[in-house]
């Protein structure tokens, strides 16, 4: 019996080759923009240039970001993801709280620490750039997973034998405070403070502290 064709068949065929053609052309932007960034540092790299490595018209460029900060979210949110994943793999793995949170956060100061210029300038796009959209939303949140993964874990190390309404309150105050310790660590470069200290050993020892006091504020309550 012969097949009967649908008659959105043609209509979905070219909706599939329009959207491989963007997928496409993204990865192009982002192969560019990566090589680009890591080759010459952000600051000296132009948008012409990125499209020209891209092999993309320049209108074009800025139909999949909406400007060279935009380009540096995208190429560095899965840098920032890629960290994410890592450490909470390497969490499972933890039974000490501080041990879980500090595994969390140590492969985004270690990436940073790799290739400190272009992540401080990423750090300032993502925290202080034009409003959430575009690949600043992705990367915002990336953070609210981040705080929300470290909250969790400190969480349940206490929950039941405590009120779970203040335990994930004050859970969700500490994960702020770990990634504030984390955005001046990595800010660090730029900043100049505590020149030549050890940023992922400072790190332990402040989120050391934070789950410690994390702790105290709900023995202190309850």
């Amino acid at each position: 019996m012969p097949t009967v064709k649908e008659p959105n068949d043609g209509l979905t065929s070219r909706g599939g080759r329009r959207m491989r053609n963007m997928q496409d052309k993204r990865d192009r932007i982002f192969d560019a923009a990566a090589n680009l960034f890591a080759e010459h540092g952000y600051e000296a790299v132009t948008t012409q240039q990125i499209s020209e490595r891209a092999d993309i018209a320049a209108g074009t460029l800025f139909r999949y970001a909406s400007s060279k900060g935009d380009l540096l979210l995208m190429v560095y949110n899965r840098q920032f993801r890629a960290a994410i994943d890592t450490g909470r793999q390497a969490s499972l793995f933890c039974t000490d709280p501080a041990d879980a949170v500090f595994a969390m956060t140590a492969p985004i100061v270690r990436a940073a620490g790799a290739d400190p210029e272009n992540t401080v300038l990423y750090q300032r796009e993502l925290l202080f750039g034009p409003p959430s959209v575009g690949y600043r939303a992705d990367g915002l949140a990336l953070v609210v997973e981040l705080e929300e993964a470290i909250a969790e874990r400190l969480s349940t190390a206490i929950i039941p034998a405590f009120d779970g309404t203040i335990v994930k309150v004050a859970a969700m105050r500490a994960a702020r405070s770990v990634f504030a310790v984390l955005h001046l660590l990595v800010a660090q470069p730029a900043t100049g403070a505590h020149d030549g200290a050890d940023p992922v050993g400072e790190l332990k020892a402040q989120v050391g502290q934070i789950v410690a006091g994390f702790f105290a504020s709900i023995d202190a309550r309850e």
